[in-house]
């Protein structure tokens, strides 16, 4: 019960905060389609070219997730860090883990409204191009490890600003690696072998953009995905990274309880 109370407290504060901040949430809502669009007209060589509109919306939508839900875990984490409260959470009879997941839940609803706004610029762009936005209900499965693996990388980031100081700037040169390297905007096929192999390695949203583009764009089901490594490992990769964030936060949280400086910054 004590964890369902502090869960539940987590999600209503992320919310609320999220609430509170609508106005930075709206301006996320304004900023993201239009460099979706920049995107577009870019590689279009000055035209929203019918063809690309979609592939790119499939990895912008992507990239906009991560970048709104890691971002949104881990500065709440740090702001607590900074302000001193976060100490104080440990002298309850409420789990770190309550803590944690609570506000992970929080970040991927408040992560939503952005991605959706995302996703439907570029429907509303591809139906004035006489296009139209397919659907296959298959996406579920890849969207579902996009989440997974997002979380397990957010769970990376806290657990490293809990020993290592002054990483913010680890969140945003990440961003910029999932849009360069990360198979968002330019599909992996297209990149050197090695960094097509390190992005489906390592990046949580790489497998599951590249079966989003199978599905949607080739028409091939989940059991036939022919680029990246199939379904197996977009099933096993988020799990992979959701455990290693898991190990990682904790071993780390153990060092910040160790060391005594969980309330230090």
């Amino acid at each position: 019960m004590t964890f369902a109370r502090g869960f539940a407290a987590e999600v209503r504060k992320g919310l609320l905060s999220l609430l509170a901040g609508w106005r930075e949430a709206l301006l996320q809502m304004i900023t993201f389609p239009l460099f979706y669009l920049l995107i577009v007209l870019f590689m279009g060589r000055g035209q929203l070219r019918a063809e690309l509109l979609l592939p790119i919306l499939l990895g912008m939508v992507a990239l906009t997730f991560i970048h709104e839900q890691v971002n949104r875990v881990f500065w709440s984490y740090l702001g607590d860090i900074q302000s001193g409260v976060l100490e104080q959470t440990y002298l309850t009879p409420l789990p770190s883990a309550a803590l944690i997941l609570g506000r992970q839940v929080a970040a991927v609803i408040a992560a939503l409204p952005t991605a959706l706004a995302v996703l439907a610029t570029g429907a509303t762009a591809i139906v004035l191009q006489g296009g139209r936005l397919p659907f296959d209900a298959q996406v579920i499965v890849p969207l579902t490890a996009i989440v997974l693996g997002t979380c397990g990388l957010a769970l990376i980031l806290c657990g490293l600003t809990l020993v290592f100081k002054r990483i913010e700037i680890i969140t945003q040169l990440s961003v910029a690696v999932y849009a360069i390297a990360g198979g968002t905007l330019v599909p992996l096929a297209a990149m050197p072998d090695p960094i097509a192999f390190l992005s489906r390695l390592l990046v949580p949203v790489a497998p599951g953009v590249e079966a989003m583009r199978d599905i949607l764009l080739g028409g091939h089901s989940l059991a036939a995905l022919p680029t990246g490594w199939g379904l197996g490992w977009l099933l096993i990769q988020p799990v992979l990274i959701a455990a290693a964030g898991v190990i990682v936060f904790t071993r780390l949280e153990h060092l910040a309880k160790h060391r005594g400086t969980l309330g230090r910054y």
